[in-house]
């Protein structure tokens, strides 16, 4: 990357070259420094909760296999022949014992290992030519689950999972762990941006300054029981570990108070009090912040918001919250596919599961209100951020900071904010420095090229 030193000094002090959201060469990084090596979720437990069943989910070019094995074990399995390299399962989802590949007809068990080699003896010599015992699928270089949370990384020397999420796992569990049971998907639905991927992930990690201006109208509809989206600046960004995110102020009251008024029922808030832990707890209950949107490094989103859904009750002002995963999947320097899938606690009443949904898809999902106002300002950045002019802009991401980069507000004590990180209220780009920085560490560092696999080697060695 010309200037590479120069690009990434300037992003760490908060002034980003605008062609970083557009450009090829920075794309070509991007694809081994971060891709290569970061925890990238694939896929939940619950959408492969049988032995066999499968979903086929890709981190950038690579195809991989989810799947649950005769055993019961999680596996996520290159989607590769391993003969001419063909690609072996070719539909989404579905339940399999074997996978066979279309071209030559090799066959695979769904733990990977293969069965089926058509004349084996009269092709290869037998094992003399071809080594037919051990051979299996190859498998993805590193898994891990968290929740329910299947993640996979192309680096075999990935650290474990939750040493990467680090202190984000404590927001993470108010998403994905409402009870023991934890939580449920629908989806995912995919849509393709004209879009740099990047934007998505900081815009969910802490940009509160743009719901006033770009989501005015959502709130002037009455969708929400807020008359004035500036409420916004009264709740606070976070950041720990290996992600970030937002938070609303709620009224004042105690934790059942605070989860009925954003619409939970008693029978989940009760769940809620004997699964997160005394300091979860405190954020809301004590601290009076409601997690909302939130990102982990790099393209993994997460939303909680509660609008008001029709048929909730008699109340006028009665809202429904709802809880979505999304990645933000790059397909180039200027598109991305977006997944985006519906999560509710397993343990919720029906109804509630039906009217979250509603509210899901209302606000979030494809056609989403607030998606259609989104993607109009990021489609609008990454084309402007292809041209030459954009080579000599620095855009300001300084928000929250002094010229002598001390903060324009103090920090949240741990008395006033009860969660791990480093929290402030009101309007700030902490968060979106903070993921450009971790941004910045990945493509300083060149990626060691990893070991070949021969397959089908007769060398005993």
């Amino acid at each position: 990357m010309t200037g590479q030193a120069t690009v990434l000094g300037d992003v760490r002090r908060g002034m980003i070259p605008a062609h970083i959201y557009n450009d090829a060469e920075i794309f070509r990084l991007e694809r081994d420094r971060v891709f290569g090596r970061a925890w990238m979720f694939v896929a939940h437990e619950s959408e492969i909760p049988a032995p066999g069943d499968y979903v086929v989910r890709r981190v950038l070019d690579d195809s991989f296999i989810v799947v649950r094995d005769e055993q019961g074990q999680v596996r996520a399995l290159f989607n590769m022949c391993l003969h001419r390299g063909m690609q072996v399962c070719r539909a989404e989802v579905g339940n399999a014992s074997h996978f066979r590949c279309p071209y030559h007809g090799w066959s695979y068990r769904n733990d990977g290992r293969i069965v089926g080699l058509p004349f084996h003896r009269e092709a290869y010599g037998g094992d003399a030519g071809f080594k037919r015992k051990g051979q299996s699928l190859v498998p993805a270089p590193s898994l891990d689950v968290y929740n329910g949370l299947i993640f996979v990384s192309l680096d075999e020397h990935a650290p474990p999972l939750r040493d990467y999420l680090g202190d984000f796992a404590f927001y993470l569990d108010y998403y994905t762990k409402q009870s023991e049971a934890g939580i449920e998907l629908r989806g995912p639905q995919r849509w393709r941006i004209k879009a740099n991927w990047k934007i998505g992930a900081e815009n969910f990690a802490g940009d509160m300054y743009h719901t006033p201006q770009t989501h005015t109208s959502v709130v002037e509809i009455g969708l929400f029981r807020e008359p004035k989206a500036e409420k916004r600046k009264d709740g606070s960004t976070y950041w720990a570990g290996a992600g970030g995110g937002t938070t609303y102020k709620l009224p004042p009251g105690d934790l059942e108070e605070r989860l009925r008024y954003v619409g939970y029922p008693d029978e989940m808030i009760e769940r809620m009090r004997g699964t997160w832990s005394a300091d979860q707890q405190k954020v809301i209950g004590d601290n009076g912040f409601m997690i909302s949107a939130a990102t982990v490094f790099p393209n993994l989103s997460l939303v909680h918001n509660w609008p008001k859904v029709a048929d909730t009750g008699p109340n006028d002002d009665a809202v429904l919250p709802f809880i979505s995963l999304r990645q933000w999947q790059p397909v180039s320097a200027d598109e991305t596919e977006v997944l985006s899938w519906f999560a509710v606690d397993k343990q919720a009443p029906a109804r509630f599961k039906a009217l979250s949904y509603k509210a899901y898809l209302m606000c979030f999902g494809s056609t989403g209100m607030f998606e259609q106002d989104d993607v109009e300002n990021w489609v609008s950045l990454t084309n402007t951020a292809a041209g030459s002019m954009a080579r000599r802009l620095r855009l300001n991401s300084r928000m929250g900071l002094l010229a002598d980069d001390t903060t324009v507000v103090p920090a949240l004590t741990r008395e006033e904010f009860a969660g791990p990180g480093t929290a402030y209220v009101g309007y700030a780009e902490h968060n979106q420095r903070a993921l450009l920085n971790r941004w910045a560490d990945c493509l300083e560092k060149p990626v060691d090229a990893a070991a070949p696999v021969d397959i089908g080697s007769a060398d005993p060695s």
